[in-house]
């Protein structure tokens, strides 16, 4: 019996793949637990057209994010903070502040997506990627300058 995968099931498949399983077990488990659905041809047409529309909405996602990455090249960060005479910043510019920044720009862009390697401490340009979707990393110039 074949059918599609509603749910991950593990042992059988993740979900949204058509696997071949025992009657049994497809009548038995699968499809009165509502982990999947047999795989008969006007369920397999609804399954198609699901499958088309999330991947054109993976593909306007990712664009837009294309889209935003090359903006945030374009367009920089400025902070503001205090430091010393010789450029070193008193404490450190962290992820939660480049994502303050950027919320003050108009993105909304969560901290755990910034990459920064380690704190920034010290004044000038430094260059840090943000991981904005699936397979799209942007970079944002971050100007530390002091006050």
């Amino acid at each position: 019996m074949k059918v599609i995968l509603l749910q991950d099931v593990q042992g059988s498949g993740k979900a949204g793949d058509i696997v071949k399983v025992s009657d049994g077990y497809g009548r038995n488990m699968l499809i009165p637990r509502g982990l999947a659905l047999e795989a008969t041809p006007a369920n397999l047409k609804q399954h198609e057209k699901k499958k088309e529309a999330q991947e054109k909405k993976f593909r306007e996602d990712k664009a837009k994010a294309q889209e935003m990455a090359e903006k945030l090249l374009k367009e920089g960060i400025e902070i503001k903070t205090k430091a010393g005479a010789n450029g070193k910043v008193f404490g450190s510019i962290t992820s939660k502040d480049i994502a303050d920044a950027l919320q003050a720009l108009g993105y909304d862009i969560d901290k755990k997506k910034i990459l920064l390697d380690a704190p920034i401490k010290t004044t000038g340009v430094t260059v840090v990627p943000i991981k904005l979707f699936t397979e799209v990393t942007g970079k944002v110039k971050i100007n530390v300058v002091a006050e």
